[in-house]
């Protein structure tokens, strides 16, 4: 929800630098240049990138800067001088796309300058410069997804026209200054994501049109400030990953435009306030991983809109209101997981019930898997850590056709593994921790399972070989572990091209290390230990120079530890009561 929030911001951003270039064409013919001083300084700015794998300026070339083929900048169509700025990286987790360098002062000499994005660079690191506070036509500060650091500058309260703050994202430290509570004109917020510590300053009660208020992923301490219920325009609120105690205000109840709410992980106590059924705009409400107590309050059978409830991890007790049902026509994703619920079985209403997500995990739920009325509705389902016993899985699978991510560990399920038929679209998929027996052979086969990239099946009773695995297999984790598996390591291991766990320590698989296993580029935890291999290490998972974990330890090794990093340099235990492994970290090889 908070990337839409922001992505909307920035098509606002594109949107205004389309208007002032339709302008451009419509004002006058007669071609205006940018002065020097403004042309000076985005090149002071330049000269202190770098590294740019982006591209963007390499196109700031030339002696206009308005010309329009400088990427990014955008300036007044009659007066020539630069208003606008957006320089705008991935999103994605493409690494390979930044700049490298530091902000430099240069750019507060554009005085007419109303919007500055420097966003998703990744690597622009050092500190706002001071100067920037010259900037008093800046409207949009967006300097997101950098390695920005320091303190937040005070200073940043001497630009009267903001109404766009967004510093998230970066390695900002220290308090939030108390100045910026005079940005009266401030309607949105954002200094996520970083390191900021301290309480809510006292001076943001003055934010009179805030819309959109994010300090998630912080240090930030104390309570919850009331005065966060006179933010009556506030849309979105998001406090969560931080340190705030004390109990929810009951003034957050009263925000009648609030549609997403989030306060989880954090350190609350007390009771959900009953008047939380007055937030009648709410679509979203997350307050997970806090020291809640009491019952859930029957008000939040009020919220008609809500889609999503999170209330995982807290200490709330029975029951959990049927009304919820009725009174929420909205709702399509839950998550009541491990409180001191004791429900024995599924709540009929949730069986019933159109839902995309279910997290009903350690709830003391007990018997046969339930049945859902809808099941081809469902994406995704927490069962773990209950009392679940025997039961088809196969029937529970039963026209299941959106699930995407299935959670049954810790229970007490017994069943033939090889006859489940997990639905095709499945990509994750835990296990972990119950009876299981059979072989692998279903859930692993050739053509099955073709998005399944997540397996966890230890510590169950199965037994046979590890299959052969085709090509285009796209498991990033498989995890084997305790249980009774024999055979070996098949040469096909190599076709998890994209495997980044494999776990099949203790169980009974022999002969040697396969050398196609260092094909596996992506790997970055190996475990095999406890089995009884034989041979040596191969020289071949050298090859995999990311890996941050190995484990060879208890198997019938023999020969030289494969001498490079990092091999060379992971604790001896790695290693340990083998047969006669040797090299670094070991004892040399005689």
């Amino acid at each position: 929800m908070r990337n839409l929030i922001w992505v909307f911001d920035l098509l606002f951003i594109s949107s205004m630098f389309m208007g002032e270039a339709i302008a451009l064409e419509t004002s006058s013919s007669r071609p205006v240049f940018c002065p020097e001083s403004d042309r000076a300084a985005l090149l002071g700015f330049k000269s202190k990138i770098l590294t740019d794998t982006t591209g963007i300026l390499s196109s700031w070339v030339g002696t206009d800067c308005c010309g329009g083929d400088w990427e990014g900048v955008q300036c007044n169509p009659r007066t020539g001088r630069v208003i606008g700025l957006a320089l705008q990286g991935p999103h994605d987790r493409d690494d390979s796309l930044y700049m490298k360098g530091t902000l430099s002062p240069s750019l507060s000499a554009l005085q007419f300058l109303e919007v500055l994005v420097i966003s998703g660079m990744k690597h622009i690191a050092g500190p706002i410069p001071e100067t920037f506070t010259n900037l008093t036509n800046l409207n949009q500060l967006v300097l997101e997804g950098n390695a920005l650091e320091g303190p937040i500058p005070p200073a940043l309260a001497h630009l009267p026209l903001l109404n766009i703050l967004s510093l998230n994202g970066n390695r900002f430290k220290g308090q939030i200054p108390t100045t910026l509570g005079s940005l009266h004109s401030l309607n949105q917020m954002n200094l996520g994501n970083n390191f900021l510590t301290g309480q809510v300053p006292s001076t943001f009660k003055n934010f009179r049109g805030l819309q959109n208020f994010d300090l998630s992923n912080n240090l930030l301490s104390g309570p919850l400030p009331d005065f966060l219920g006179s933010y009556q325009n506030l849309t979105f609120l998001d406090l969560s990953n931080n340190q705030f105690s004390g109990q929810v205000p009951n003034s957050i109840c009263s925000l009648p435009n609030l549609l997403d709410l989030s306060l989880s992980n954090n350190k609350l106590t007390g009771r959900i306030p009953d008047e939380i059924g007055g937030l009648k705009a709410l679509s979203t409400l997350s307050l997970s991983a806090n020291n809640l107590t009491g019952q859930m309050p029957v008000s939040i059978s009020r919220l008609q809109k809500l889609w999503y409830l999170n209330l995982s991890r807290n200490g709330l007790t029975d029951p959990i209101p049927g009304t919820l049902a009725s009174g929420l026509p909205s709702l399509l994703s839950v998550d009541f997981s491990y409180n001191n619920f004791h429900l024995g079985a599924v709540p009929d209403w949730i069986c019933k019930t159109r839902l995309t997500d279910v997290g009903l995990a350690g709830c003391r739920l007990k018997g046969a898997l339930p049945s859902f009325l809808k099941p081809d509705a469902l994406t995704s389902i927490d069962l773990s850590d209950n009392e679940f016993t025997g039961g088809d899985i196969s029937r529970f699978f039963t026209n299941m056709t959106s699930l995407q991510k299935i959670k049954l560990s810790n229970n007490q399920l017994r069943f033939d593994v090889s006859k489940i038929k997990a639905p095709d679209g499945v990509t994750s998929m835990d296990l972990h921790s119950n009876q299981f027996f059979g072989s692998l052979s279903g859930l692993l086969k050739k053509g099955s399972n073709s998005y399944l990239e997540a397996l966890d099946i230890s510590n169950n009773q199965i037994t046979g070989e590890v299959p052969q695995f085709s090509e285009g297999t796209g498991l990033k984790t498989l995890i084997l572990s305790s249980n009774k598996i024999t055979g070996q390591i098949p040469n096909s291991i190599s076709n998890l091209a994209r495997l980044e766990k494999l776990d099949i320590s203790r169980n009974l698989i022999k002969g040697a290390i396969p050398e196609s296993i260092g094909q596996l580029q992506r790997l970055q935890w190996l475990d095999v230990s406890i089995n009884g291999l034989t041979g040596k290490i191969p020289d071949s998972l050298l090859g995999i120079q990311d890996i941050k974990h190995v484990n060879f330890r208890a198997n019938r090794l023999c020969g030289e530890i494969p001498q490079g990093r990092p091999y060379n340099i992971f604790p001896t235990a790695a290693y340990a009561h083998n047969l006669c492994l040797c090299g670094k970290p070991l004892l040399p090889c005689k």
